[in-house]
């Protein structure tokens, strides 16, 4: 990474240990994957309720003037627009850069910048960033540059935090304040604007969130073909961990605006992992069950509308698309359909809601009718919810032993019922362990590196849904 650069400054601000600042999850993305990431980034502009100021950097004018068509329609939704790269031939002379509100940054060619790759949105409404570096020489090792463009990789990160985007932007506004100091007061006041609008809600992450998926779900189909690229699988892998990630960004927001229990997810996660365990569940039923406790508590999704068809592209068949479920759709759920791969983890979610005497929602599945995972996790969240909401009412007079008592009772209240009994003597071990000093690690899952928890056993379970 190179120093001075901008994800150098970020990454450095948020490393671990230092100050009140949580580490970031840095991963690898081959261009073919920033390029859709960025377009679906960037159009959901074009629908903001609020006009994002937004700042990028394209390396080179000449990657500039690739997207320069499509930056002047999104220069007319926004507050201003600045580009920096390193000047080629026509990058200052394009049409796009003489708009009012389009300012061109020329970067020194030693500037570490020019070799970076970002994209930063922030609007009162919406915000959303993809912050990049290209690997050097010595990182790609003996195999040397690619020789077709769209195998490039880069190294970083994205994500729809606000409070990320506005750090990474005032970074990035220090930078270019040697380049022009007016432009940079400027932007100062632009943000400052932005975050003090009073806003009644943001503009829906999930409709946006499904631009992303839909987007990176296409770029699958127009990937070279084999007789191009070396490596077909890994570029097809790359694109679907990204999938997979802006799934696991949204769960990751809706647990941070829950103030009282802001880590949800990742604590049932350690505990559905911990059951599993008890419970002697192989490792590809772990890891799926990991991944549904890291996204059950998606909001329900009925205002998302996908931009594609499932068979629109190909990619999946017209027969796939008639095997609904026998039992009314919950929108929450439903949206994870639209990747295959995440068809079983749509299930489990799907019938958290069930009960063991038959009573529950949506399918009135009864006993071991049920699917196993959906018992486990329904378990587990409503236990860990009992537990973050006696902590929060007793203002910290309970003791962490006391309130998980406290929670399991209320369990064990609805046992036969509501909770298969076996399961709630696996939680009565565990939770009696935790009491007599068990030390389960709770972690925030990585989510650059979210695709090993997929897993192709899924046919069973796909069976009931």
């Amino acid at each position: 990474m190179l120093e001075g650069s901008i994800l150098y400054q970020l990454k450095s601000a948020h490393q671990s240990g230092q100050g009140t600042q949580r580490s970031l999850n840095f991963g690898v993305y081959y261009k073919n994957t920033l390029v859709a990431l960025c377009h679906a980034l960037e159009d959901c502009i074009l629908t903001c309720s609020s006009e994002p100021l937004v700042i990028t950097a394209f390396q080179r004018g000449k990657w500039y003037l690739e997207e320069a068509d499509r930056y002047a329609e999104l220069a007319e939704r926004s507050r201003q627009v600045v580009i920096m790269a390193a000047p080629d031939s026509g990058f200052g002379e394009h049409p796009t850069s003489q708009r009012q509100n389009v300012e061109l940054v020329s970067l020194n060619v030693d500037d570490p910048v020019a070799e970076e790759w970002h994209l930063m949105i922030l609007a009162p409404t919406y915000s959303a960033m993809v912050l990049c570096q290209e690997l050097s020489e010595a990182d790609y090792g003996k195999q040397g540059f690619p020789t077709v463009d769209l195998e490039r990789k880069f190294y970083g990160f994205w994500t729809f935090e606000a409070n990320l985007v506005q750090e990474t932007m005032e970074l990035a506004i220090a930078h270019l304040r040697s380049y022009n100091p007016t432009l940079a007061d400027t932007l100062t006041d632009h943000i400052q604007a932005i975050v003090s609008t009073p806003i009644e809600q943001r503009d829906p992450l999930e409709s946006i969130v499904s631009r992303v998926v839909d987007y990176l779900q296409e770029s699958h189909t127009i990937t070279p073909t084999h007789n191009i690229f070396d490596q077909p699988q890994i570029l097809d892998s790359n694109l679907l961990s990204n999938e997979v990630q802006a799934f696991l960004r949204m769960a990751q927001l809706t647990d941070q605006a829950d103030v009282l229990n802001p880590n949800a997810a990742a604590e049932v996660a350690t505990l559905v992992e911990a059951m599993g365990q008890f419970l002697d569940l192989p490792v590809w039923q772990l890891n799926r069950l990991k991944l549904a406790s890291l996204l059950h508590r998606l909001a329900p999704l009925q205002s998302s509308t996908s931009m594609l068809t499932p068979s629109s592209f190909g990619r999946y068949p017209e027969e796939q698309s008639m095997d609904a479920p026998c039992c009314p759709l919950v929108p929450g759920a439903q949206v994870l359909r639209t990747m295959p791969q995440l068809r079983a983890i749509a299930t489990i979610i799907t019938h958290l809601g069930e009960q063991w005497d038959g009573s529950g929602q949506p399918g009135g599945l009864a006993g071991d009718e049920i699917p196993l995972e959906s018992r486990i996790l329904g378990l587990v969240a409503a236990f860990q919810q009992q537990v973050a909401d006696q902590s929060a009412k007793s203002e910290g007079t309970l003791s962490i032993p006391e309130c998980l008592a406290i929670a399991l009772a209320q369990c064990q209240q609805e046992q036969s019922q509501r909770w298969d009994p076996k399961l709630l003597e696996t939680l009565t071990l565990l939770v009696s362990g935790l009491q007599q000093g068990l030390n389960l690690p709770v972690s925030l899952p990585k989510i650059s590196a979210g695709l090993w928890l997929l897993d192709s056993h899924d046919e069973a379970l796909i069976s009931r849904s």
